[in-house]
């Protein structure tokens, strides 16, 4: 199995046809972000046999150059409020000093899912494509990587990823859930949860190699 199988295999049924007509029309009639073709691109960025970490967002930013298709990422030098603070914690959590560019290509390189719950957004409208069919999928990508025998950590940040914990229960992974790092939640469990070293000390106890966190 690979995200490649895995999609065409989704795009066979009637939840997704249907999902697919309202996005393509909303392309069509609205600026949305992603852009059409990077929809998808977490997934091609992150193979379904390299995936270590996922790390759970909720939709795509919805202002001009900023989505790319992997969640809390950002293509400009700007960067959004939550992405600061997960640069922050970062920092505080291992120490470190990181390259705030704002591209977290890097980490999809090294088997860091950055998956949304809806991979798509109409301009200046967050959370508007809830209602067409996109959690069927990102439901049903979780279930297949909990299924999975490689240990994985999933993160899952604020009140919407965290419900997705239910479909998670095979032990082989490590479940962190913390408030959102959004200004509005970070300080209520977000700042201080020390996500990133957890995720490699449960990596290297399982003879995973850890993740670099600096760029």
């Amino acid at each position: 199995m690979n995200w490649n199988t895995f999609i065409e295999e989704e795009k066979k049924k009637d939840y997704f046809k249907k999902l697919m007509v309202s996005v393509n029309k909303e392309y069509e009639d609205n600026i949305c972000y992603p852009s059409y073709d990077n929809i998808f691109h977490a997934f091609e960025m992150t193979p379904l046999d390299n995936v270590k970490v996922v790390i759970l967002g909720q939709d795509p930013y919805h202002e001009p150059n900023q989505a790319h298709g992997l969640a809390f990422s950002v293509l400009c030098d700007k960067l959004p409020p939550s992405l600061i603070n997960i640069y922050k914690e970062m920092e505080s959590d291992l120490g470190i000093k990181v390259k705030q560019d704002g591209n977290l290509d890097y980490l999809a390189r090294q088997g860091v899912l950055l998956l949304n719950t809806v991979l798509t957004v109409r301009k200046g409208e967050a959370f508007s494509h809830k209602d067409y069919g996109w959690q069927v999928f990102t439901d049903n990508v979780i279930k297949l990587l909990n299924e999975l025998n490689q240990p994985i950590v999933f993160i899952l940040w604020g009140s919407p990823s965290i419900k997705k914990e239910k479909l998670l229960n095979n032990p082989n992974h490590l479940v962190i859930k913390s408030a959102h790092p959004s200004p509005l939640s970070s300080y209520r469990g977000f700042f201080g949860s020390k996500p990133f070293s957890r995720t490699n000390n449960f990596l290297i106890s399982n003879g995973i190699m850890p993740i670099n966190w600096t760029k």
